[in-house]
């Protein structure tokens, strides 16, 4: 009876892992970003449509194109053209507000308010469709080759399309923008005319009690086709880890479905992955041969410890070493010299490629040179042996003939 218990402890532990991660979102793609790694995927390359997602293109956009932030413009009743019909979501503004870039910029990102994109659309480039040209041919400078737009806020269109795997390619390059993190970071702003503008993603978190302190940051967005949808980025402090999730096309059935996902799926990685010590500073690495040298035989060591990603139950035996590279290392072979690579796998999987190096000058051995020539210098001393020998025997038999 007690086995049959122990045995249904086990089965539910397990069936809980797996289900942590029995997530409803149908598309999804994880990165380890301190290795710029995908570590987990679900459908990353599938086009789909991504909602307000799309806003993260138009906020790298706009910030790229905008020369003073400070400046102010005035929203004209061509901003707000069609966007009730869409149902779009709205950062508040009104006809003939006046406000900064920055304002915009924050607005069209936070509330993911399309009267802000539609007012930078118009205002950086004098029409929506020259600033989604722009769009697109930002699309295109990144490699993003699974994405189009045709809308500046993520309305469902069949020329409006990007992937999960995009989406994560877009973030991680507009991240690199002091501006654009910082927009994607903030919680809260206060517009120059005295609105109040709060992050989408921070507001559903707390309004649906859903603790998820380490999401350091986040777009999220829905339309019928996207389904619900979140890009964000968040803090392992325990493994000091950085991961980017993105998630598409949860349902919409409830409101908080790509919440719960992704905290999840980011709760499942903290406590089940982390960086492991698998080679100490100091620690062999490779030995080699040497030639004509002082040293028997050459010791590459690691300079440092080597940690790598791995699961925290990792199995040590699946661990393995590939060198491929010079197996002896001549006496005159330059410090700095790449001997060969070392290749570190787990279970088939490379999960660290190292440069072996030649650390220190080798000492030329006239010992070993002679130990391992010696029977090329016998043969050499022997050739001249002989060759001296007929010489001595021509002039013995030279002065015999005089006489």
């Amino acid at each position: 009876m007690k086995k049959i218990i122990f045995a249904a402890i086990i089965f539910i532990i397990f069936i809980s892992k797996i289900n942590a991660l029995d997530i409803k979102s149908s598309n999804m793609v994880l990165y380890n970003l301190n290795d710029d790694k995908v570590i987990d995927e679900l459908n990353k390359d599938e086009r789909i449509s991504i909602a307000s997602m799309t806003k993260i293109m138009t906020v790298l956009v706009a910030i790229e194109n905008i020369d003073d932030l400070s400046k102010k413009v005035i929203l004209t009743s061509e901003v707000f053209d069609n966007l009730e019909e869409e149902n779009a979501s709205l950062a508040g503004f009104k006809v003939n507000d006046k406000v900064s870039y920055l304002d915009l910029l924050y607005a069209a990102f936070l509330p993911s308010g399309a009267d802000a994109t539609k007012a930078l659309a118009l205002n950086i480039s004098g029409s929506e469709e020259a600033f989604v040209k722009l769009m697109n041919e930002k699309a295109i400078f990144l490699n993003l080759i699974n994405t189009h737009f045709s809308n500046d806020s993520g309305f469902d269109d069949i020329n409006h399309y990007s992937t999960v795997n995009d989406v994560a390619l877009l973030l991680k390059y507009a991240y690199q923008n002091e501006l654009f993190k910082k927009i994607f970071t903030t919680k809260k702003y206060y517009t120059t005319n005295g609105i109040t503008i709060e992050s989408t993603l921070n507001k559903y978190l707390n309004y649906y009690n859903i603790e998820a302190p380490f999401i350091i940051g986040g777009k999220t967005g829905y339309t019928l086709d996207a389904g619900r949808c979140l890009a964000s980025i968040a803090y392992d402090s325990k493994n000091n880890l950085y991961y980017l999730l993105v998630t598409a096309k949860a349902p919409l059935t409830t409101n908080y479905y790509h919440l719960e996902d992704v905290k999840d799926v980011y709760e499942y990685y903290f406590e089940n992955y982390g960086y492991k010590k698998i080679v100490s500073s100091g620690d062999l690495l490779i030995s080699l041969k040497t030639k004509y040298t002082k040293e028997n035989k050459l010791n590459i060591k690691s300079n440092n410890d080597i940690l790598v990603y791995l699961k925290n139950d990792y199995d040590k035996n699946k661990i393995t070493y590939l060198y491929e590279g010079i197996e002896t290392v001549n006496y005159n072979t330059k410090v700095g010299t790449i001997l060969g690579k070392l290749t570190i796998k787990y279970d088939s999987e490379v999960i660290k490629n190292i440069d072996i190096i030649l650390d220190r000058k080798l000492k030329f051995s006239i010992f070993n040179y002679v130990k391992v020539n010696i029977i090329w210098i016998i043969s050499i001393i022997g050739v001249f042996y002989i060759l001296f020998k007929i010489k001595y025997r021509k002039k013995r038999y030279k002065k015999k003939l005089r006489k």
